[in-house]
């Protein structure tokens, strides 16, 4: 059922180190053909860390992890790409559909392969005035109860960033700020909120990632918060802007469900000039170099 490349089959089977990609930022992230020139560029920089890329996607009904470049090129040139979170993984399955994964169902198809490490953009959560939406991604849950290390900046910055917070510490989902003891917030590297735990090396997230290990337990994931580089990051007061602006816009429109998000972070791309989607890439990319030196540091136990 689920179909491993022989390259990162032979690098998980070997203790090698391995860094799984999402492709919903390749089919329904990014404009055509940057899409896939990022997409490239992100294995390429895994490939530079010393660690295997394997990039994750739905292909005609079969889950594949670990992408040959003819497939890498169908996920982001196909219009015909669903968004698969976990819970459409045996629905694509059944209907030989073909999708981009997102967070959750990434993280599922890794750790089924035996791949320890995981580098997004930004995680899902809690979105704003939950209690009247009872809106909420899938991530946090599927997050609880899968052994993953996922390197992320934070939560995305248009949701309820403080009520995923309290929503990860319920659900026993650890989480540490990477070099900072405040929360990014995906185009910002403060999202306002402190975190309760700092990491400074790839080696110290990787001693706790073998600390889960040996402690068993719940398989709930590590999540490490990667905050983009302050020169890199969005305008705090244009984010503040644009995202009233394009929150409003959503509620006008009455979009809803798995369509919200898509659309704010359209909406924030439009508004700001393409500014915040630069700030993304700056974001994934240092989350992918980090997600490489951490599945290194983790892999040389």
């Amino acid at each position: 059922m689920l179909v491993v490349s022989e390259e990162v089959r032979r690098a998980v089977a070997e203790r090698r180190p391995v860094v799984a990609l999402e492709s919903t930022i390749i089919a329904h992230g990014l404009p055509r053909p940057r899409n896939l020139q990022v997409a490239e560029e992100l294995e390429a920089v895994v490939r530079d860390e010393g660690a295997v890329p394997a990039t994750i996607a739905v292909l005609d009904g079969v889950p594949r992890v670990g992408l040959t470049k003819d497939q890498l090129q169908r996920i982001a040139n196909d219009d015909g790409i669903r968004k698969l979170g976990h819970r459409d993984l045996p629905l694509a399955v059944a209907t030989a559909a073909s999708g981009a994964t997102t967070v959750s169902a990434t993280a599922l198809l890794a750790a089924r392969a035996g791949v320890r490490v995981f580098a997004t953009g930004g995680l899902g959560g809690v979105h704003r005035e939950w209690s009247q939406s009872q809106d909420e991604s899938a991530d946090p849950g599927l997050l609880a109860r899968t052994r993953i290390a996922v390197v992320c900046a934070g939560v995305k910055s248009i949701l309820d960033v403080g009520a995923t917070l309290e929503r990860l510490e319920t659900l026993g989902v650890a989480v540490a700020g990477y070099g900072t003891d405040r929360f990014p917030g995906f185009y910002l590297a403060d999202s306002g909120h402190p975190v309760d735990w700092t990491l400074r090396t790839p080696g110290e997230v990787a001693e706790v990632i073998r600390a889960q290990d040996a402690l068993g337990g719940p398989d709930s994931a590590l999540i490490v918060a990667n905050p983009v580089p302050r020169a890199e990051q969005l305008d705090p007061a244009l984010h503040a802007r644009v995202l009233a602006e394009a929150l409003a816009a959503c509620e006008e429109q009455g979009i809803t469900g798995q369509a919200i998000t898509p659309f704010l972070l359209g909406e924030l791309v439009r508004r700001t000039g393409g500014a915040s989607l630069e700030a993304n890439l700056a974001a994934v990319r240092g989350n992918v170099r980090l997600a490489g030196r951490v599945a290194t540091a983790w892999a040389e136990r």
